[in-house]
């Protein structure tokens, strides 16, 4: 009995010795449950990375989206033919077409470029004229838009984007010769700098817009620092179209400078001039020859009729590498004999080739 008596109080003692150990027990186990559980929050950034990278990883299509003209036999415009109309080849491979539209009436985004070198001083005067003759044609107040760049020893931009003839004119003739001539970094430049990203006009598809630019100069390139290939390669993955004036006058005698007979002249094309016709035709313009800018009247209103009635074409390529390789497009009409097709002859297989990334099958590259 006493035994028993003397036990209690020391397992009493022993009991409220081991409370705080058993309390901190516990905590420590509470404190230690939540790091062993992953938290919940975590996993969902974790994921969302991921998602992003897939979204890019879909997004980045290598879609070749082509602007182009048909003419007729009679060079006149054919603006009303069908997707089924057409066939696209890739370095000669047929391809499907996976967009088709007609665009017609489109904003315009033009580059005048001006060379005011010393070799065309005695033209200068033809230029100016030519260069503006051209905006009053062409150009609609508040809907299409130019700028006016120089080029002699570098590039100079005179005159930024705006629907103001007026003020392009005004720009234009205080243009003076002197200099040599690096046409090929006006080229690199004009689309870098301005027609990769041009005002937009506003509305539900801002981004359907026509890049023009308009060259004039004798073509002999003497101190660029970028090539002919890379001045080219530019203007195609920008989507610009150029169109060439040349200022020389070496191909044409003194008794052919009627412009009542320019049919009679003898075309005897320069090496500056050979330049001016590959600038355009690789991008799927026109150059021009003229003596008299009296010659170039009709043209100009021809080219403005073209540009504003034009066929988009998009397709996948089935032989796309990321090479940086060339690749040739042809279109065909089949059906409609005698039918030409104006359009750039090809572009680059690389990652950029179709840049300005913004745009869609609505009228501009990829």
């Amino acid at each position: 009995m006493h035994m028993r008596r003397a036990l209690i109080p020391i397992f009493l003692a022993v009991i409220l010795l081991l409370a705080p150990l058993t309390d901190r027990a516990q905590q420590s186990s509470a404190g230690a449950k939540p790091q062993s559980t992953p938290p919940a929050q975590p996993a969902a950034p974790a994921q969302e990375p991921q998602q992003k990278s897939e979204q890019k990883f879909v997004s980045v299509v290598n879609l070749v989206d082509v602007l182009f003209t048909v003419l007729d036999r009679r060079n006149k415009l054919v603006p009303s033919l069908e997707k089924t109309d057409f066939r696209i080849f890739d370095d000669k491979l047929p391809q499907g077409i996976r967009y088709f539209s007609r665009q017609t009436d489109l904003p315009l985004r033009i580059g005048m470029l001006l060379d005011t070198s010393n070799s065309i001083r005695d033209r200068i005067k033809f230029e100016q004229d030519a260069s503006i003759n051209f905006l009053f044609t062409v150009l609609r107040r508040n809907k299409d838009e130019a700028f006016v760049m120089t080029f002699d020893d570098e590039p100079q931009i005179v005159q930024a984007f705006t629907s103001d003839a007026g003020a392009l004119r005004d720009q234009i003739t205080k243009t003076r010769a002197g200099g040599g001539t690096a046409i090929y970094d006006a080229i690199y430049q004009a689309c870098v700098k301005e027609l990769s990203h041009p005002p937009r006009p506003p509305g539900d598809q801002p981004d359907v817009i026509r890049r023009v630019m308009i060259l004039i100069s004798d073509g002999e390139d003497n101190l660029s620092n970028h090539t002919r290939t890379e001045a080219i390669e530019m203007a195609q993955r920008t989507s610009v179209v150029i169109y060439t004036i040349s200022t020389s006058t070496q191909w044409v005698s003194l008794s052919q400078t009627d412009p009542s007979k320019t049919g009679d002249r003898k075309y005897h094309l320069t090496d500056g001039d050979k330049i001016l016709q590959e600038l355009a035709e690789e991008t799927g313009g026109r150059a021009f020859f003229p003596y008299h800018v009296d010659d170039l009247d009709q043209s100009f209103q021809d080219i403005g009729d073209e540009l504003r009635n034009q066929y988009s074409i998009a397709y996948l390529p089935t032989n796309y590498v990321l090479d940086g390789r060339y690749h040739k497009i042809r279109i065909e009409v089949p059906d409609h004999k005698g039918y030409q097709v104006r359009a750039r002859r090809g572009y680059f297989a690389s990652a950029s080739a179709n840049l300005p990334a913004a745009a869609g099958p609505s009228g501009e590259i990829k």
